[in-house]
């Protein structure tokens, strides 16, 4: 079997044009014989307004409505799942044990970060089901990639601690989001140090990748173009936004923290752009978008909603004003949902058939049933993309089933046939067949 050194010294190429050149059949060293499958696990705070969020319907004869209708150019690619609760309990209170318990199924070690009414806690006492699935799917030489996840955040507050992090390594690993693009950029493609250092990579690579083309066939010539033009791109972007300070938000319960988050859509849009990227060249299947954290109190001023999130999800029923500033918030999360499904669905798979879409499902979640009640009953779930083969285009309405299942059931669609996830009380039943 060629090595990739041998690989490398033959096709008469540095290692730096590595990251552009994995995917290309043409050069026989892509696996092609097996499908890619990809799992995105996108998060944001506070719970949803149930009567502008949920469709009514069950079955594939639903509606959004407002809060979901960015959705609707894919609405025959979305499965909206309501009954799915968070069951765990222990120490903690609802905001801590909502995103820290969110992928691990699992109850949080005992700690000292004091929580808002009720114990304080720790960490999470066991890994969480995206690097579960990373671990699975790194054991084999087939699924292999270079990184196995990538985790990124957007307005991801710098402290550590329970409201910031819903991916574990393990108990008591939680792992940090990048939320920096320039970092991200860094990360993936190498050779920046930091923005005010950012030079071009891919100048001292263009006699390299003009030798490379002549040895691609004319679609593999294409996808290498696309890959290093998308990349020109963004390097332009980043160095335009070089000097723009990004706000973070952060738990009510910090002090002297800036605010000013305007560029949040700019970053949103930024680390989509990187993690199709990413998933073009196949550096991860698997991944987490988390915007803020929970309690997460950004301000969208752009949706001319001056109050911070946080302090509007506690506001009663009653004020309707607030619910549709709540509204016109989640709206804007489907949103960019919807542009990173649109991305995929326009990016050819590489080495395959069909779009990226076809082999990557986005999972929409929150830490929260309802912002005001705090109640871990009906936490969003909100599927789109074919990725692990689940029977879309369909509202389901589930009776008060543990998440642990529905956890489970992500991990089966690649294959990792586990029986158990997180607290076993909670998987008695298996996985949701229902979804497939």
């Amino acid at each position: 079997m060629l090595s990739r050194r041998d690989f490398i010294r033959d096709l008469g190429v540095s290692a730096a044009v590595l990251p552009f050149i994995w995917n290309m059949p043409s050069l026989g060293f892509a696996d092609t014989s097996r499908r890619k499958q990809r799992m995105i696990v996108m998060f944001s705070p506070n719970g949803v307004v149930p009567s502008t969020f949920w469709p009514d319907e069950s079955g594939a004869e639903f509606k959004f409505k407002e809060s979901l209708e960015p959705l609707d150019p894919f609405k025959d690619r979305t499965l909206v799942l309501n009954g799915v609760c968070d069951k765990v309990r222990g120490d903690g209170d609802n905001h801590m044990r909502g995103i820290g318990c969110l992928l691990t199924g699992i109850e949080l070690l005992p700690g000292n970060i004091q929580g808002g009414s009720h114990t304080p806690a720790g960490w999470s006492s066991g890994i969480s089901i995206d690097q579960e699935i990373k671990n699975y799917l790194q054991t084999d030489a087939a699924t292999k990639t270079r990184f196995g996840s990538l985790e990124l955040g957007v307005l991801v507050p710098d402290k550590a601690d329970t409201w910031t992090r819903m991916s574990y390594l393990g108990a008591n690993k939680p792992v940090a989001p990048i939320d920096d693009p320039y970092q991200l950029f860094g990360k993936l493609y190498g050779r920046t140090k930091d923005r005010e250092s950012l030079k071009s990579v891919l100048d001292s690579l263009q006699s390299e990748l003009a030798t490379l083309r002549g040895k691609l066939s004319t679609e593999d010539r294409q996808l290498l173009d696309e890959q290093t033009t998308l990349i020109r791109e963004l390097e332009t972007e980043l160095k335009a936004d070089s000097n723009i300070e990004v706000g973070h938000a952060v738990p009510d319960l910090e002090k002297g923290v800036k605010e000013d988050n305007d560029n949040m859509p700019k970053i949103s849009r930024m680390q989509i752009d990187l993690l199709v990227s990413a998933f073009q060249s196949d550096f991860a299947r698997v991944a987490t978008l988390q915007f803020t954290n929970s309690v997460g109190g950004a301000r969208m001023k752009w949706l001319d909603v001056q109050e911070g999130h946080h302090e509007l999800s506690h506001h009663p029923d009653s004020n309707e004003e607030t619910q549709k500033k709540l509204t016109r918030i989640n709206r804007w999360y489907a949103e960019q949902m919807a542009y990173l499904a649109k991305r995929l669905a326009e990016t050819p798979e590489p080495g395959g058939s069909g779009s990226m879409l076809d082999n990557t499902l986005i999972v929409w979640t929150n830490e929260l049933g309802k912002g005001n009640s705090h109640t871990l009953d009906n936490i969003p779930f909100v599927l789109v993309g074919n990725g692990l083969d689940f029977k879309m285009g369909r509202s389901l309405k589930f009776t008060n089933v543990p998440h642990n299942r529905l956890l489970m059931s992500f991990a089966h669609g690649f294959g990792h046939r586990i029986t158990r996830f997180g607290n076993p009380d909670y998987c008695n039943s298996g996985v949701l067949s229902e979804l497939t």
